[in-house]
């Protein structure tokens, strides 16, 4: 039978222990909790510096050389729809050579810089797998020259600026005028209608952004309507046909009055335009 002395000694000790184990697990804790925070600091600057994305950067780097060294390389490049389009701005964008590794080559960065140029309507840009590339563009068509604050530039049917350079172009008619290239389009299509009036048209002046006034080749001016332009045409392609109205010695037709033209003749030519129309010809 033990003493009381000597279970003391031994609850005395269990307690001990017990203390112990406490301070072993508290210390285990933090030293798991230390390294954890060390973890999650390491994870955190891992990705904040950039790391990742270098080592990303890296494994894609070895992995396109590796597929280049199994074949994948360009061997060839298929442009398709370029007319306009410089070819050293295209091949800046491509930057690529024979022999370059196919993947090295970003299909999607081509096409947005392409669709950036000013000839370039819309673009599709792929890899042809194993070793070709393939670009097919849409050009945008030249459709007039366009005049406004002192400069002439080439437009399109949206009133896009294309170029500066008119050496190709200087057989496009002319608009002018603030706003004139975005109302071009609708007019050429009217004009499209009436050919024998397209064909003597010179210029075209967007007035007051509401209507046209046409200079013809001989000077003469058409002033056209706001609304109704296409009945207009019309009725000046008939006069043309009937009377020879635009071959005439006068300087103005107002046609912004829906029944009747209005004629203003050049200096001292008043008796020779009455004597120019067919016996039994129609007021004009």
């Amino acid at each position: 039978m033990q003493s009381n002395g000597t279970r003391r000694a031994n609850v005395n000790r269990r307690l001990s222990e017990s203390r112990g184990a406490s301070r072993f697990s508290l210390k285990r804790l933090m030293m798991a909790s230390a390294l954890g925070l060390m973890a999650i600091g390491g994870v955190y600057l891992f990705f904040s510096s950039g790391s990742a994305t270098m080592v990303r950067e890296w494994g894609r780097e070895r992995m396109v050389y590796f597929a280049a060294n199994m074949g994948y390389r360009v061997d060839n490049i298929y442009v398709e729809g370029r007319n306009y389009t410089e070819a050293d701005l295209l091949r800046g964008i491509i930057n690529m050579e024979k022999g370059d590794p196919i993947f090295a080559f970003d299909p999607v960065t081509a096409r947005d810089l392409l669709r950036k140029v000013s000839w370039v309507k819309d673009a599709n840009v792929r890899r042809q797998l194993p070793n070709s590339i393939y670009i097919r563009i849409t050009e945008r068509s030249p459709l007039a020259l366009w005049q406004v604050d002192g400069k002439v530039r080439v437009i399109d049917a949206d009133g896009e600026v294309l170029t500066s350079d008119l050496r190709p172009f200087s057989a496009l008619p002319l608009v002018v005028g603030e706003g004139a290239n975005k109302k071009v389009s609708d007019l050429m299509a009217l004009l499209d209608a009436e050919i024998d009036v397209k064909a003597r048209v010179e210029a075209a002046t967007w007035v007051g952004d509401r209507r046209w006034d046409l200079t013809m080749k001989n000077g003469l001016v058409i002033k056209l309507p706001e609304e109704d332009v296409g009945l207009a045409l019309k009725k000046l392609a008939d006069s043309q046909r009937d009377d020879r109205l635009l071959d005439k010695n006068i300087a103005l037709v107002d046609l912004r009055e829906a029944d009747r033209f209005v004629i203003r003749t050049k200096p001292g030519a008043v008796e020779e335009y009455k004597a120019s129309f067919k016996t039994g010809g129609g007021d004009i």
